[in-house]
């Protein structure tokens, strides 16, 4: 009897001494608990090359990519291209070394760009364009996340025909070429025109269409010579707000603010502005940040093995000065 109380005894300490230990070895500390070790992981990394970050419009659409990236548990690369194909294919080329998830893209020259888009095929890697689509064949492009350009293209029209109401007038487009998106933007706002002249007893006439780069400075001379050339000019359309407050500078220099009227595109903050002080007519606004919450989440469908649309377009909203007034963003 003795020998047994004894044994029970023994066999109670050892296992709270044992089980207490046994406790301590299997419980996580600090970092390498389940929970740290899951926010250290990532699923891999986005390669990001955009047209210019210059622009705040292109620069929303990286952020938007990065911070939607970190909470799918993505890392992101964004860099700028600068418009040049050259700086770009470089940079898809270093994202192909680097073998990164997924390259996204808004293409200098859709075109120019092919070559080192099937690379990237070749590689496996998926590519995906935002903004500026790339619709040449030979290239496979998982989706286009894009405004819709021609639509706004067609706002933008029927803002023109409502800003210079029933006199109409000669108008000036100032393009960027070399972007699909404002060939788009251009297509649209031009059929707006046309129609609009089916039956309008005055007409509005597009008699120059020039180069703007997309750019303020751009904008500016193109402005300038739109002016030299048409004395009697009563509209611009801008195919961005860079372009359009170019535009507006040239006006105000030339004395000419109050005859020539503006329509923009994109709706950035200082375009927004510009149309609250009545310095620009309206905007067919973007949303770059739905764009970038959109090509995270295709990005998610595609590694999944899901089918995609080869295009998701966001509409534009057309922003006028009553917009602008009750915006609480502004000043």
């Amino acid at each position: 009897m003795k020998n047994t109380l004894w044994f029970l005894l023994a066999s109670t300490l050892l296992c709270s001494l044992g089980c207490g230990k046994a406790d301590e070895a299997v419980k996580p500390s600090g970092s390498q608990s389940p929970v740290a070790t899951s926010a250290t992981t990532t699923k891999g990394t986005i390669g990001v090359s955009l047209l210019t970050l210059d622009n705040p419009f292109f620069k929303v659409i990286g952020d938007s990519i990065t911070s939607e990236g970190k909470k799918l548990g993505y890392e992101t690369i964004v860099v700028s291209a600068d418009k040049d194909v050259a700086k770009q294919s470089n940079q898809i080329k270093d994202f192909i070394v680097k073998k990164v998830s997924a390259i996204v893209l808004s293409p200098c020259d859709s075109k120019s760009i092919i070559p080192v888009i099937q690379e990237a095929n070749a590689a496996g890697i998926p590519v995906f364009t935002v903004d500026i689509p790339c619709n040449e064949p030979g290239v496979k492009i998982a989706t286009q996340v894009a405004t819709d350009n021609y639509g706004g293209g067609k706002e933008a029209g029927h803002a023109m025909i409502e800003a210079l109401g029933e006199a109409g007038g000669k108008v000036a487009i100032l393009h960027f070429k070399q972007a699909e998106s404002c060939l788009l933007r251009v297509k649209g706002f031009r059929e707006v025109i046309d129609e609009h002249n089916k039956s309008a007893a005055s007409k509005i006439e597009l008699v120059t269409e020039l180069e703007s780069g997309g750019a303020k400075d751009m904008g500016y001379k193109a402005a300038e010579d739109s002016l030299q050339a048409h004395a009697d000019l009563r509209g611009i359309f801008a195919i961005n707000d860079p372009a359009a407050l170019g535009a507006r500078a040239a006006l105000e220099k030339a004395g000419k603010a109050d005859q020539v009227l503006i329509v923009g595109f994109d709706g950035q903050p200082e375009g927004k502005q510009a149309i609250k002080e009545g310095k620009i007519y309206a905007d067919p606004i973007q949303f770059p940040d739905k764009m970038g919450v959109e090509i995270v989440a295709a990005i998610v469908k595609h590694s999944k093995g899901e089918e995609l649309p080869p295009q998701m377009l966001i509409p534009t909203s057309l922003y006028r000065k009553a917009d602008a007034e009750a915006d609480p963003e502004l000043k």
